[in-house]
Parts: structure tokens; sequence; C-alpha cells
């Protein structure tokens, strides 16, 4: 069953769509079955990934408001090697016409239920803003990824959202947990970003990913050629630390079934000793 993943921060600029785009690619690359959910009207997911999205027939629109099931608005033949739920300008009057619908915090997670078995991680990617459609995708996941800058204002906003991750999980979806925070646009030359850096490891320990995403003209340039940074050039150090990234969270997806292994065979025996 596939490992949902939220990729979001309600603040815009920190490489949200670049990190999703990215570390589809990446996890594609090591054989990983990979469903890639672009969530933001805005497109920028779905453009970054070699679809015109102004050409698509089905989108996330037509998902959540049930008028097509994921499995037929998916597009399978993606040059980064991963399948894609795309998005457009539609997604918009998605907002409002979920306000009516029964249910409509779990539209996705109810149109997720017919592919979990066919991936091995499901990628969300989220407008910068906490909306329904934000909700939508908390609400079906099991963790979060926050990407964000080492920077003054990033340390405010990471606390909000924090805050918004723990509402979520008291109210909709229980199993919701902050995945891991990925360092980006690193630049280790400059003291502020060291400082802030160093604050995040020390609150959130193991909860940093040890990947840092560099500064890197290759993996800025790649959108606007359609591509993954892994597949425009492979060689540079964004898209190395991309597929640094996916095996970072390979081994910790790892760790975590045989966590829950044991924890189940611990269950299991206290139940047979009180039984006897």
């Amino acid at each position: 069953m596939a490992k949902i993943l939220t990729i979001t921060n309600q603040k815009g600029g920190v490489g949200k769509t670049t990190t999703c785009v990215n570390l589809a690619a990446s996890l594609a690359a090591t054989k990983k079955r990979v469903l890639m959910i672009d969530l933001d009207p805005q497109g920028n997911a779905t453009m970054g990934s070699g679809i015109d999205k102004h050409t698509l027939k089905l989108s996330a629109y037509d998902v959540l408001t049930d008028q097509a099931s994921a499995a037929e608005a998916r597009l399978t033949e993606v040059p980064g090697g991963y399948h894609v739920i795309g998005a457009n300008g539609d997604l918009t009057a998605a907002e409002v016409e979920l306000l009516s619908l029964p249910r409509r915090e779990f539209r996705l997670k109810m149109a997720l239920l017919e592919v979990m078995d066919e991936y091995d991680y499901i990628l969300l990617d989220n407008p910068p803003s906490l909306n329904l459609l934000t909700v939508n995708a908390l609400a079906c996941s099991s963790g979060v990824i926050i990407p964000m800058q080492c920077e003054y204002y990033a340390l405010e906003g990471i606390s909000a959202l924090v805050g918004t991750i723990n509402k979520i999980n008291q109210r909709l979806n229980p199993e919701l947990k902050i995945e891991g925070i990925l360092r980006t646009m690193f630049d280790p030359r400059m003291s502020l970003t060291r400082d802030v850096s160093n604050h995040l490891v020390d609150y959130f320990g193991d909860q940093v990913y040890r990947t840092v995403i560099p500064r890197n003209v290759r993996l800025a340039e790649a959108p606007s050629h359609g591509l993954p940074a892994l597949m425009y050039d492979k060689s540079s150090r964004g898209a190395l630390a991309y597929l640094a990234l996916a095996g970072e969270l390979i081994r910790k997806t790892a760790q975590g079934k045989v966590a829950q292994a044991a924890d189940a065979a611990a269950a299991d025996k206290a139940q047979v000793q009180e039984t006897n």
C-alpha cells in the first residue's frame, strides 16, 4: 500500500513544487512506483513534469468532484518515469464546489482508495495556503514533508504550520505526522543559513533531513524545459541532492515498517500472555 506524503508550506517560494517533482523523479529512478498529484491551481508541478496544463482532458478537479476516478485522470507517459494527476485553473472552482459536497475534507482520500495498492509513494503538491485542497491532502496523508529556506521568517512560518498539522491530526487524521523538514536553497556560506539550520536541528532533531538542497542553477532551469533536474542534468548538484533525499526517505520508510512490525509482535505477545 502506498505511503502518501503531502509536501507543503504555507509560505510561498520555498521549493514545494521543485521538491515534489524532483523527489517523484528520484524515487522513480530507484524503481519505486510513484504517483504525483498536483493540487495547486497554478499547475506548476504539472508543467514541470512535461505536461501542458492547458490541454489536460482530466485533472485533479475532476477527481475531487467525482467526475473522474483517479485511475482515469492519471497520466502514465511522463518523462520522469512517474504517474501524474495534473492541475490547472479549473482547480480553483473545486475549492468552491467542495464546500457543498458531503465529507468534503475526505474527497481525495476516498478517490485514492482504488489506486493505493498500485504505488509505493503518492506525493501531493499543494498551494501556499491552507484551504480545502490542502486540508484534503493532509486528511489522506500519513506524513508531511516541509520544505523551507533557512531564514528568519521561515522559522515563524513553520510554527504556524506545525500548529495546523496538529489540528488536522486531532480532528481529521490521527495518523498524520511530520515526515521530515527539508532545508532548501541552502547556502552554507551565509551565517544566517547556518544559524537557522542549527535551530531547526536543535528543535526538531532527527525530523530534519540530513540531505540539504543547495541553490543550483540547473535545478532552477529544469522546470522551463518541462523536466525534473534528474532528466535535465543528472550530474548537477540539485539532481544529486534529490537522489540523496529519495534514498533517505526510502531508508526511513523501511525503518518505520520494521518498527511497526516489532510493535505488532509485542502486542500479540502481550495478548497471548493475558490469555494464558
